[in-house]
């Protein structure tokens, strides 16, 4: 008899009921293929560790979904039964908006993005911390005090990434350029390789990079020069040429999100002010050449053995003690790289004495940090 009414028992989740005992299936949509090393990837390892993590969850992705064909995946995958849909790109912003009116009783969550609804929420695993200590282990590395960036897409993302790179990298060197080569994809090795290069030639010797492959880091360690790692560890790509990088830990806002929606916290009609914004507090990324090795131990000895004064307190320190001071701060949410008085490359005051920028400012970041030279497209007066 309990077995019977337990069986008849509902969950109201926001509209989404389905028979007590029964899986909720999560679904992801990826931009590109989930062996790219890096963007993708990383939300595929995050989706099979939550998978893992939550007895009750059943997951399925779909990959390499160009962005603008985004809302027939969608309909294809809430006729087989998506309750919760994962957009995983920012082009897939307007898409996702209009599936979200069509399917008013499905949960969406989109990466990166700003626009929300009842049924909508976005959120993002920001790495701006973090490209801010791999700038000043770069400049600490770097013989020339030129870094190179290749990047993606102009978007606020990856402006705010490349700026705090170089407000790394100054603060080891106040002269240090970071000169950027944007190739427009996501994930093209070859494009990334060649920009890459391009950047060798013109004298940089230090590389950070937003694409989805190891080519930036295959590319540099062939002239035997340090690249960063990005979203996943890529220490084994070149072990003696990826002093730290950007690691990412999806799975902690994947987890949090479908709980919540599993235990009725979150619905089909409160979403609109879901805005998760994680990052080393929150422990949604993590600084790192490897899991768990924030700096690469072969270049440990380099930063040490280089001093510098810390602004914040005046006094005399090395770089690897800077770094790990740094993150310490950041861990416990007590410092932001982007904090006033702050002016633009081209000399405009962005941020006042006193003040940083949280996560709706760095959201919509357009502006070039001091250092950065290059293209900068839509770049404000």
């Amino acid at each position: 008899m309990k077995k019977a009414l337990a069986a008849l028992t509902l969950l109201a989740l926001g509209g989404l009921g389905f028979a007590q005992g029964d899986k909720l299936k999560a679904c992801f949509i990826y931009v590109g293929p989930v062996g790219d090393f890096g963007w993708t990837h990383a939300h595929d390892v995050a989706r099979k560790a939550t998978e893992k993590a939550l007895p009750w969850l059943e997951t399925k992705y779909v990959e390499s979904v160009p962005e603008a064909q985004v809302e027939p995946v969608v309909d294809k995958l809430v006729q087989e039964g998506c309750k919760v849909i994962f957009a995983t790109s920012f082009g897939y912003m307007d898409g996702i908006v209009n599936s979200a009116k069509k399917y008013p009783n499905v949960l969406f969550g989109h990466a990166t993005g700003y626009k929300r609804a009842s049924n909508l929420m976005t959120y993002e695993a920001d790495f701006t911390e973090l490209y801010y200590l791999n700038g000043l282990i770069a400049g600490a590395l770097s013989k020339s005090g030129k870094g190179g960036y290749v990047a993606a897409f102009p978007i606020p993302e990856v402006k705010r990434h490349i700026g705090a790179f170089a407000l790394g990298m100054r603060e080891i060197n106040p002269k240090a350029t970071v000169q950027v080569n944007w190739i427009n994809s996501w994930f093209d090795p070859a494009k990334a390789t060649e920009a890459t290069n391009a950047l060798i030639a013109q004298g940089n010797d230090v590389f950070a990079f937003t694409e989805d492959s190891p080519a930036t880091i295959q590319a540099a360690a062939k002239k035997g020069l340090p690249a960063f790692g990005h979203y996943t560890p890529m220490k084994n790509v070149s072990p003696k040429t990826v002093p730290s990088g950007q690691i990412v830990h999806w799975e902690k806002i994947y987890i949090d999100f479908l709980t919540k929606v599993h235990n009725g916290t979150y619905t089909n009609k409160n979403l609109e002010n879901v805005d998760y914004w994680w990052m080393l507090k929150e422990g949604a990324v993590e600084l790192g050449s490897d899991y768990g090795e924030p700096i690469n131990p072969l270049f440990i000895p380099t930063l040490k053995a280089q001093k510098v004064t810390d602004r914040l307190t005046g006094k005399q320190t090395t770089v690897y003690d800077l770094v790990m001071s740094r993150l310490a701060l950041m861990k416990a949410g007590k410092y932001t790289p982007y904090t006033g008085p702050m002016k633009d490359r081209n000399g405009v005051e962005r941020i006042p004495a006193g003040k940083s920028y949280g996560p709706k400012e760095l959201a919509g970041l357009e502006w070039a940090a001091p250092g950065v030279v290059g293209e900068w497209p839509n770049e404000p007066k």
